[in-house]
């Protein structure tokens, strides 16, 4: 349209009818809303005679419901300043994009830095983010948001939506934040665009493509951070957040290198050992309250995958205790468990248990007596389970336990450590529910596995601080 057209009309409020006549009681033609940009043609009083190119509509609006510019270089900076101010400005976000596109046609090209797209960046993000978060109960918003996010589309910003644990996230295909990175920029604002495009929630990749596009996201993060290591510009409180971001995708390039047939566990190991080292980078003193919350959300994303970080033994039986078999099972993708005894015969008396996610075997802990077994297993890139092997007189019998049950949105669990008497066992659990993080220091009854005592430190619960496992302390993150 743009291309076609130099006088122009911004809307610049919501809900304003488009009228067949220059009066007040005329028929409506539409209903515009801020940011939609009409072609001027003439005026009748208070009333500018327009043209909506998009709805294919003629009719007229007030005068002070629009402002008119000539889109020639001259209007730039005007139009650049306007963007400038609305792009902190919620609510906003249409009419600052508008503003935004009209600069992009007024400027000469070698006048348009990184500034003008890092508004259009954070105006289209934040717009995505306000229609996530619309009930269907608040019709009015909905409504309102919806012609905003059509306005914005007639700009040419398009949005995507992705489907996680029944929640749909609208995100921002991320075109404006790619030109930053592209463009001579500060570290700042090539920070704020690796953030925008690497965030978990708005991953949309098919199961195929996923550790292709996680390599991708880690490589755009770790350029940025290198970018403003050399430059020594970049903020701590951002240096901070792309520290968190990268940990949490290195956590996910784990996983998907174990799963993947035929993986090389050297790759796997280095994945693990860069979302620690990140997450570990991180300078917990100059997090924000929001940042906290992100980071402690990082670190169970790589608490999930931590066992990645130690080389895979092959978890056999030693010294008179009983140990685990690992094989391909019959159908593709699939793992099965089978425990061997400490004695090395009868294995075949013990039932196979497969699953599709990954087993750690390097995670396989035996009790004092040999009659209890617990081992990692990941289904899933942020959801780790612990699985218990417990000897009755009818054989190895396994229990599966979940993070949880309360419809968490990513967590793991793990052995902590045996209490002396065999009658007890130390766990770990992180989860996220509804958006917090949860950490959990428990005392179980290990016949029933049920527990018995829990605390939110390990220093609060005595049994804990006594017995826990030296070498669990030293690789989880659950002590951060």
């Amino acid at each position: 349209m743009f291309e076609l057209l130099l006088s122009l009309a911004i809307v610049t409020q919501d809900q304003i009818p488009l009228r067949g006549s220059p009066a007040e009681n005329a028929a409506r033609h539409a209903v515009l809303s801020h940011g939609d940009t009409l072609e001027v043609r003439g005026l009748k009083g208070d009333y500018l005679q327009v043209y909506d190119h998009r709805r294919e509509r003629a009719g007229y609006i007030l005068a002070t419901q629009a402002a008119q510019h000539e889109f020639i270089a001259q209007e730039a900076p005007k139009l650049l300043a306007v963007t400038e101010f609305l792009k902190n400005q919620p609510g906003s976000e249409a009419l600052g994009i508008a503003y935004g596109a009209a600069f992009l046609k007024a400027a000469p090209a070698e006048t348009i830095g990184a500034g003008a797209f890092e508004a259009l960046g954070t105006m289209a993000d934040r717009l995505a983010w306000r229609a996530s978060r619309v009930t269907q109960n608040d019709e009015k918003t909905a409504r309102l948001v919806s012609a905003h996010m059509e306005t914005a589309a007639s700009y040419g910003v398009s949005f995507y939506s992705v489907e996680r644990n029944d929640k749909m996230t609208l995100c921002y295909s991320g075109s404006a934040w790619q030109h930053v990175l592209e463009l001579p920029a500060s570290s700042t604002q090539k920070a704020n665009a690796a953030l925008s495009l690497t965030r978990h929630e708005c991953v949309k990749a098919t199961p195929s493509e996923r550790l292709d596009t996680d390599l991708e996201r880690a490589k755009t993060l770790g350029r940025v951070l290198e970018d403003g290591a050399r430059k020594g510009d970049l903020p701590d409180h951002l240096r901070n957040r792309l520290k968190t971001r990268a940990a949490g995708v290195w956590a996910s390039i784990a996983h998907r290198r174990a799963m993947k047939p035929g993986s090389d566990a050297f790759s796997v190991l280095e994945a693990g050992r860069n979302a620690e080292t990140l997450l570990a980078g991180v300078n917990k003193n100059d997090l924000t309250a929001n940042d906290r919350l992100a980071w402690n959300v990082a670190a169970i994303r790589v608490g999930a995958s931590r066992w990645a970080m130690q080389p895979q033994t092959l978890a056999r039986p030693v010294k008179g205790r009983p140990g685990i078999q690992v094989a391909a099972g019959e159908k593709p993708g699939q793992t099965c468990v089978k425990v061997i005894p400490a004695s090395g015969k009868n294995a075949q008396d013990n039932p196979e248990h497969c699953t599709y996610g990954h087993v750690w075997t390097a995670s396989l802990s035996v009790s004092p007596d040999g009659n209890l077994m617990t081992l990692a297993v990941q289904p899933l890139e942020t959801w780790r389970e612990l699985w218990v092997f417990r000897q009755e007189s009818n054989g190895w019998q396994l229990e599966i336990v979940p993070p949880s049950i309360d419809n968490p949105e990513l967590g793991y669990i793990e052995f902590a450590g045996w209490v002396p008497g065999n009658k007890q066992m130390l766990v770990a659990r992180e989860i996220v529910v509804n958006g917090q993080s949860r950490t959990s220091f428990e005392l179980w009854n290990r016949n029933t596995l049920t527990v018995e005592r829990r605390a939110d430190k390990p220093g609060n619960l005595s049994a804990f601080y006594r017995w826990q496992d030296p070498a669990w302390k030293s690789g989880t993150v659950t002590v951060r």
